[in-house]
């Protein structure tokens, strides 16, 4: 079977809760229906009610079981939330009128219902930026206890014919961290891991890249990710790991056995850190553009609830693939 087909099939048997912060945009209602329509998550969208059952006018669609509308002015949570949201911020010096006002942004008011237990998961950005739906995450659903650090990572799909290799993989961070220290990008490869079992099943063989394999090139980027592989290794010792490597040492087992004999990963890592995010989102995009992988991303990691970013050019079909992965998530935190 193969990996979007699993991540499908796995997310239908959780029903969990996913509320979409921008419930009237077209591609976003698409996607809401689709995904209640085959099961994959139960699903709230955050708007206008008048203005979102007009864009399923607009479409040709039924709101069918499985959907409901959240207009944050008028939603019997409003007083719980904005409450919530008081107490979340008020060592920033939020007051109540402040928060009476804030819990009205759909973003804001998607965070507090997954922060709450109303949902179990919230994705948003095919419309806003980026830096909002990553700020409000932090702001209202917070970190994992212990986490300081929030990362993300695309999960890449190998499915075409002409594909040498097969398979589900993690490029990370290819979309949030711009320039880790070797501490991030330990602490990055460990949340890449666990996020590729979680969205997998799979075990995760992690590799550290580099321009560099075991001492070819001496540069203090190199040292970076020698530095980073023992800090993960310290930290998870019974996770297959290995670096510093060039992408080929870690990909190709021929390459593997010349450059990097004694291997753990054997050339067959599925979990692939980039040294930064320059690297890391231009590979990704090779990989999707010249390579023709399926690239559902970027996926967020390290808060203690699912939340997700889409790219602004994201298709209906993006938005459910990403749904399907917030499901997944909250499978594993639940």
């Amino acid at each position: 079977m193969k990996p979007l087909e699993t991540l499908l099939r796995n997310a239908a048997r959780s029903r969990h809760r996913i509320m979409l912060s921008e419930g009237t945009a077209l591609r976003v209602v698409q996607a809401a229906h689709d995904a209640a329509a085959q099961g994959i998550a139960q699903i709230g969208l955050v708007g206008n009610p008048g203005e979102i059952e007009d864009k399923f006018r607009a479409l040709g669609l039924n709101i069918v079981d499985g959907i409901t509308l959240h207009d944050p002015a008028t939603s019997t949570h409003l007083p719980e939330l904005t409450a919530l949201y008081h107490d979340l911020r008020r060592h920033k010096g939020v007051t109540r009128a402040d928060a009476e006002t804030a819990v009205l942004n759909p973003h804001a008011f998607a965070a507090l219902m997954v922060k709450a237990g109303h949902a179990d998961g919230t994705v948003g950005g095919a419309v806003a930026t980026t830096a909002e739906i990553v700020r409000t995450a932090i702001q209202i659903i917070g970190t994992k206890p212990g986490n300081t650090l929030v990362s993300s990572f695309f999960l890449m799909l190998f499915c075409e014919a002409h594909h040498a290799r097969k398979g589900a993989m993690i490029f990370a961070d290819s979309g949030l961290v711009v320039d880790p220290t070797a501490e991030e990008m330990a602490k990055i490869a460990l949340s890449s891991a666990d996020s590729f079992k979680t969205l997998t099943g799979e075990v995760p063989r992690v590799a550290m890249l580099s321009f560099s394999t075991r001492g070819s090139a001496d540069h203090h980027s190199v040292s970076k990710v020698v530095t980073a592989t023992g800090i993960a290794k310290d930290h998870a010792p019974d996770l297959l790991i290995d670096g510093e490597l060039q992408f080929d040492a870690a990909f190709v087992p021929d390459v593997a056995a010349r450059k990097a004999e004694d291997s753990p990963l054997e050339g067959a890592a599925n979990v692939f850190i980039f040294p930064n995010l320059e690297s890391g989102n231009i590979a990704y995009k090779i990989a999707q553009r010249v390579g023709s992988a399926t690239a559902i991303g970027p996926i967020l990691q390290g808060l203690s609830k699912p939340a997700n970013d889409l790219s602004r050019g994201c298709t209906s079909e993006d938005i459910l693939h990403m749904i399907a992965v917030t499901a997944a998530q909250a499978s594993a935190t639940t």
